[in-house]
């Protein structure tokens, strides 16, 4: 606890980021990392292992985090899947429980916390790869709070591509900036340093993943 304090006191965050598709974790330990995060007043952003595993988001979600990262979309039939089982009916199909879940407490009646969670529950959908990029209005769909970028994967994608029109990273935020305009879908992007943040807000990006520094 004394860390997270330390790391959030030294700059302004919304959330804190945890890993599942590159890091070990166990569910006690989620549960423990997302209980100790909301008693400093910052909800976690929780990663899973991988696109197929999307089946399991609600299970996940009864462990505490407030926001799902998804990696690896590229198509509409993934974006449903995670849709359908991070919402709650009438708007999705997760399943009720779950004491660890973030924004329960208060909120025993079970439609108060669906509708609560319906509304503020954070769902985002990773972009690696030029095809998502290219196809990304039609994942930006209802319910897809922020498309998160994961720059080495979508490198290794655009060399694998020379001649693809979208030659960097670069281009490719500006092109998905672009698509997403009139939307409500934001831009989450993993620009790592402090020192690359005002760049992409220049360019229209309003959401960052950054180490602590």
């Amino acid at each position: 606890k004394s860390e997270l304090e330390d790391i959030f006191s030294k700059d302004s965050y919304d959330f804190v980021n945890a890993d599942a598709q590159h890091s070990p974790y166990n569910e006690e330990r989620l549960v423990e990392f997302c209980e100790t995060a909301k008693e400093l007043g910052m909800p976690v952003q929780f990663r899973i292992k991988h696109t197929r595993q999307a089946y399991l988001v609600g299970n996940v979600l009864d462990l505490g985090p407030l926001g799902i990262e998804v990696p690896l979309v590229e198509d509409e039939s993934e974006v449903d899947e995670a849709l359908r089982w991070f919402y709650y009916p009438q708007v999705g199909g997760r399943s009720w429980g779950g004491a660890a879940r973030y924004g329960v407490e208060g909120r025993g009646d079970r439609l108060e916390y669906a509708d609560w969670w319906n509304a503020n529950g954070i769902l985002c959908m990773q972009i690696e790869t030029l095809r998502a990029v290219t196809n990304i209005r039609q994942l930006a769909k209802p319910g897809v709070t922020c498309l998160t970028w994961g720059p080495a994967d979508l490198n290794f994608d655009i060399e694998a591509h020379p001649h693809h029109p979208l030659q960097t990273v670069d281009d490719c935020v500006r092109h998905a900036l672009e698509q997403l305009e009139g939307t409500d879908t934001k831009i989450n992007f993993r620009n790592y340093t402090p020192d690359l943040r005002d760049h992409y807000a220049e360019m229209g990006v309003t959401v960052f993943m950054e180490r602590p520094r």
